[in-house]
């Protein structure tokens, strides 16, 4: 490697950590106003006593602490994190389910709070405060609340962990040549291995590709969370996958914290043409349609040639032709006014995962899932995604392989 490429690869690692490293201290700056805010509410109302007082904020500070030592493992000592990981994340996800409950309790009674003061003050009737109903209360509200939030991490590990569901979609295409009605498009992505996504998970999945037996297939992105020497085993199992008319790669967001171009020569070795903006003919009997892929929509604030350019993924592509396009976020559509486009594929929201992330999902994106017309002729579609991030739950929205079968409309 020449001085000059040894300097640029530093500056790219020096650039990555470092927005690595802001990211991290946003979200451990919210986390931990967010287990303050847990501890008063929950512990504090049991008057407990030494050494059960002890105990129970101990046991809160570190559910705060061991999710985000996994975070910083995953970065800088990959092997340590797995041993915290399935822990690390769980806690991550019952934390996220009782937040939510006591919350939600809290507001219900600030209203009545509010609305009994109002009367109060209307009515110039007495206020009438009773302690210990109220305490009593507040403790019953706690328990069920937490009783709630163990239910939906145990239905919700369950939901993340089974098979992937198999979605079939239909999707008309005026322009689309009579050789290709009835062609089938198998779709992967977020299939995030790292933390708790490992190899036998990840055999199920492409168990379960082979078995649709797709014409094509279309990976759009975040195959894994960690580096390449880390996880190469645990996602050999998709090398072996296979379609008559190729199969295709585009990067996720989560390329980008794990070493995007590691990850992109990877992709390459395991026989997979990854798309950086350009597009392949796909030919069939004579007849062709047009298949381009884009870059993360956030990948030139990483590597500056990584910017997401759709218009320049087509460019040289025949006007007429049918045109799909492979992007990781929903958001690349806004890129994509004016390219006559008959169907982009995509991922990255998951479907939400769970409340209530799938509102924070939706924040900049115009779509988090299913089949969406944008504008008046594009199909955009936005899987749930084949694997899960973060905590090991789903709920409302379990992941999915999907065959997508072009058909001439």
């Amino acid at each position: 490697m020449s001085e000059q490429s040894s300097t640029n690869h530093l500056k790219r690692t020096m650039s990555e950590t470092t927005m690595y490293l802001i990211w991290m201290g946003i979200v451990l700056s919210v986390y931990g106003i967010g287990i303050s805010y847990l501890g008063w509410r929950l512990i504090t109302p049991f008057k407990l006593q030494s050494p059960y007082k002890m105990l129970a904020w101990t046991g809160l500070i570190l559910m705060f602490m061991i999710p985000f030592s996994t975070f910083i493992l995953v970065r800088f000592a990959e092997k340590a994190s797995d041993a915290l990981s399935w822990i690390g994340y769980v806690s991550l996800g019952i934390i996220s389910f009782v937040f939510v409950g006591v919350f939600l309790r809290d507001i219900i009674y600030l209203f009545g709070f509010s609305a009994q003061k109002i009367y109060t003050l209307i009515s110039s009737a007495p206020e009438i405060v009773d302690a210990s109903k109220r305490e009593f209360l507040l403790q019953t509200t706690n328990l069920a609340v937490i009783g709630a939030a163990g239910t939906l991490t145990a239905y919700g590990v369950y939901e993340a962990r089974r098979r992937p569901s198999i979605i079939n979609v239909d999707i008309p295409i005026a322009r689309l040549p009579h050789d290709f009605d009835g062609f089938k498009i198998v779709q992967i992505t977020d299939i995030h291995a790292g933390l708790t996504i490992k190899r036998d998970w990840i055999e199920t999945v492409a168990e379960e590709v082979k078995n649709l037996s797709p014409d094509l297939i279309a990976f759009t992105g975040d195959l894994a969370d960690g580096s390449v020497p880390h996880l190469k085993n645990d996602v050999a199992p998709l090398a072996g996958l296979t379609a008559p008319y190729g199969k295709f790669f585009v990067t996720g967001n989560h390329e980008y914290y794990s070493g995007a171009e590691a990850w992109v020569n990877h992709a390459r070795e395991m026989g997979y043409d990854v798309l950086m903006n350009e597009y392949r003919t796909i030919s069939k009997n004579g007849s062709s349609v047009v298949l381009a892929g884009v870059t993360d929509y956030s990948g030139g604030g990483f590597y500056p040639s990584h910017k997401s350019d759709p218009k320049k993924a087509f460019e040289g592509a025949a006007a007429d032709a049918t045109k799909i396009l492979m992007a990781h976020q929903p958001r690349s559509l806004y890129q994509t006014d004016g390219l006559d486009l008959d169907l982009v594929l995509m991922g990255h929201t998951h479907g939400g995962q769970f409340f209530p992330w799938n509102f924070v999902a939706t924040i900049g994106q115009p779509f988090i899932k299913g089949l969406n017309k944008w504008g008046e002729k594009t199909w955009a579609y936005v899987s749930k995604g084949t694997g899960y991030w973060g905590p090991p739950m789903r709920v409302g929205a379990r992941s999915e392989i999907t065959v997508l079968t072009l058909k001439k409309a």
